[in-house]
C-alpha cells in the first residue's frame, strides 16, 4: 500500500507541474489503465494497444457509435457473390514513411495477419483463401466459404494496414517497436511502463480533422494516480474511470464523464489443456469448475467493487447484441451444491487453485473478494499478481491455472467467442477443445441470418456451461473521464478512444 501511496505522489507532483508546459505544445495526453504490449497489430491482444492504433494506426473499415461499419482506408466494399469480397481503396493514401498504400500493401498485410508466426489474427481471418490485386485501388479477397464477421474482423485490428517496407526492413521482432501505419499520428518514441508518444502526421487523408500536434499516452495502474491527474490537470482524458470514482468526477466542475454500455466482459478463463499447469483438479474435471462457479456471487462481487454498475453475465455477448441467448443467466451462488459437486468429483479438500490477475489495484481487489467467497466453498485461492503485459505472456504459455482477465469486445458475437472458445482460437489460453463447440463456431460464420446464428450461438452457451472453460463473470461499461473543454468526444462501444474532432477550448 505504501508503495502505491508514493506512486501517486510522485504522479501528481508531475501533474501539478505539467499543464503550462502542455498548453504551449499541443499535445493531447491520455490516461491509460495499463502498458500496451507490442505496437505490432498482427502481434497485439490488448485493449490499450487498440486504443493507441485508433490514432496511429487507420483500418479498412471502422465503426460508428451506432456500430455501423464504415469506410476508413477502404471506400466502399460490394460481394460480387458469398464468396467473392471486393474492397475499394482510398486514393492518395500514404504511410508514415512516405510509401504508398496501395491494392499490394492490403495484399501485403492480410497475407501477413495470416502467416506470421504468433500471429493474433489469423483465426480472425481464416476463411480468406486468397487475396487477389484486381488494380491499384481495388482488392478482391476469396473466400473459402462465406463468413459473415469478416467485415467486423477488418474494421478492428485485421484491418490496421502497415507499411510493407518498414515491416521487411524491420522484421516481426523489432515492428513493434517502431510501428509504421497510415493514420492521423506517427509513432515517435516509446518508455515501457511510462509513455507512448505519437506525433501529428500533416500527410493523413483527413488531416484536417484532427486537432493535436502530439498524442502522449501515460499508462497509469494506479486508479487513484490516474484520477489525480485528470483533477490536477496533467491528463486531459482517462479511458477508464473506475465506478468508484464516478461521483469525484461528475462533482469537479472542470471534469466531465462519458458514460455507455460496453461490448466486453470480464472473466476466469481456466487452463483445461495448455501444459503442465492445466493437470489440476480444476483444469481436469468440470464438476471441480462447477462447484468453483458456485462459490462465487456475482451481485455481490460486483457490488463491493464497482458499486453494482458493471452486469452479471454468464455470456460474453451483452444483452443488446442481436446474438444474446435470453434464458442463459447467472447461477445464485449455492456454496452447498459447491461442497456437494466437491464431493462427487472425489478431490480433497481444500483444492488449491492459483489465481493470476493484472496489478491493477480494482482486480486484485476482484480476486481478493473472489478468494474469500471460494474459501467457504472448499477451495484455497492464492493470487498471482502480475503486470498486464507479462500476464498474457504467461497465458499464451500456459503459464497459469486460472487467469481473470478481461476482453473489450467486438461488435460481431464471433469476436466475443470464437478466438476464445475454438479449439484453434490464439485467445484461447487454456486449450480448451469440444469438437461440438468448434463445429457450431465455424458454422455460425457461415450464416448471415442472425436468427440462424443466435441459434447456434445458444447451443454453444449450453455446451460452455456445462465444461465451464471459462467462468464469465460481468459485462462492463465504458466509463471516459476528461476536462470540461475538450470537445468532440464521440464515445463508441468497443472503447476505442478515437481523436478526430477532439479540440480542446479555451
Amino acid at each position: 500500500m505504501r508503495r502505491f501511496l508514493f506512486a501517486a505522489l510522485a504522479v501528481l507532483a508531475f501533474a501539478i507541474a505539467a499543464p503550462a508546459a502542455r498548453a504551449q505544445n499541443g499535445t493531447l495526453r491520455i490516461g491509460l489503465r495499463e502498458d500496451a504490449d507490442a505496437l505490432d497489430p498482427t502481434l497485439g491482444s490488448s485493449l490499450v494497444g487498440r486504443i493507441v492504433y485508433a490514432a496511429m494506426c487507420d483500418k479498412l473499415f471502422d465503426l460508428d457509435t451506432k456500430l455501423n461499419i464504415v469506410p476508413q482506408l477502404a471506400t466502399g466494399w460490394r460481394y460480387e457473390d458469398p464468396t467473392h469480397l471486393v474492397i475499394t481503396l482510398r486514393p492518395d493514401v500514404t504511410f508514415h514513411d512516405g510509401e504508398k498504400f496501395d491494392a499490394e500493401a492490403v495484399k501485403y498485410t492480410l497475407s501477413r495477419n495470416l502467416t506470421l508466426k504468433g500471429s493474433m489474427r489469423a483465426g480472425e481471418i481464416s476463411a480468406i483463401a486468397a487475396i487477389e490485386v484486381v488494380d491499384p485501388l481495388t482488392v478482391r479477397l476469396v473466400l473459402k466459404t462465406p463468413a459473415s464477421p469478416l467485415l467486423a474482423q477488418l474494421a478492428d485490428r485485421a484491418g490496421i494496414m502497415i507499411s510493407p517496407k518498414a515491416a521487411e526492413t524491420l522484421g516481426p521482432v523489432n515492428f513493434g517497436s517502431h510501428p509504421v501505419c497510415a493514420g492521423p499520428y506517427a509513432f515517435e518514441s516509446r518508455t515501457a511502463q511510462d509513455r507512448i508518444v505519437l506525433r501529428r502526421f500533416p500527410a493523413h487523408w483527413n488531416a484536417a480533422a484532427f486537432h493535436f500536434d502530439q498524442v502522449v499516452y501515460l499508462p497509469i495502474v494506479n486508479s487513484t494516480a490516474r484520477l489525480a491527474n485528470l483533477r490536477a490537470g496533467a491528463l486531459d482524458l482517462v479511458e477508464y474511470v473506475l465506478p468508484t470514482d464516478i461521483g469525484q468526477v461528475e462533482s469537479d466542475p472542470k471534469l466531465k464523464l462519458a458514460i455507455d454500455d460496453s461490448l466486453g466482459y470480464v472473466g476466469i478463463t481456466l487452463n483445461t489443456g495448455n501444459g503442465a499447469a492445466a493437470n489440476t483438479a480444476l483444469g481436469q474435471n468440470a464438476l471441480v469448475r462447477q462447484a468453483f462457479e458456485l462459490s462465487i456471487d456475482r451481485a455481490a462481487l460486483i457490488q463491493v467493487v464497482y458499486n453494482g454498475v458493471f452486469t452479471p453475465s454468464v455470456q460474453a455477448n451483452p444483452a443488446s447484441s442481436p446474438y444474446y441467448a435470453p434464458g442463459i443467466e447467472p447461477p445464485a451462488r449455492d456454496v452447498a451444491k459447491a461442497r456437494e459437486l466437491l464431493k462427487q468429483a472425489g478431490v480433497a479438500l481444500p483444492v488449491p487453485v492459483v489465481l493470476s490477475a493484472s496489478n491493477s489495484p480494482d482486480i486484485q481487489q476482484v480476486a481478493e473478494v473472489i478468494q474469500s467467497m471460494a474459501a467457504e466453498a472448499g477451495f484455497e485461492v492464492k493470487i498471482r499478481t502480475l503486470e498486464f503485459a507479462s500476464s498474457l505472456q504467461a497465458a499464451y504459455q500456459g503459464d497459469f491455472q486460472a487467469y481473470l482477465i478481461g476482453w473489450s469486445g467486438r461488435s460481431d458475437a464471433d469476436g466475443n467467442m470464437w478466438q476464445m472458445l475454438h479449439s484453434g482460437g490464439t485467445f484461447n489460453y487454456g486449450k480448451y477443445a469440444n469438437p461440438e463447440v468448434d463445429r457450431l463456431l465455424d458454422e455460425a460464420r457461415v450464416h448471415a441470418d442472425p436468427a440462424v446464428r443466435r441459434d447456434l450461438y445458444r447451443q454453444v452457451w449450453e455446451h460452455e456451461r456445462q465444461d465451464l472453460p471459462l467462468v464469465y463473470l460481468w459485462i462492463a461499461r465504458n466509463i471516459v473521464g476528461m476536462r470540461k473543454n475538450l470537445v468532440g468526444f464521440e464515445q463508441v462501444p468497443d472503447g476505442l478512444i478515437r481523436l478526430q474532432g477532439l479540440r480542446l477550448e479555451n
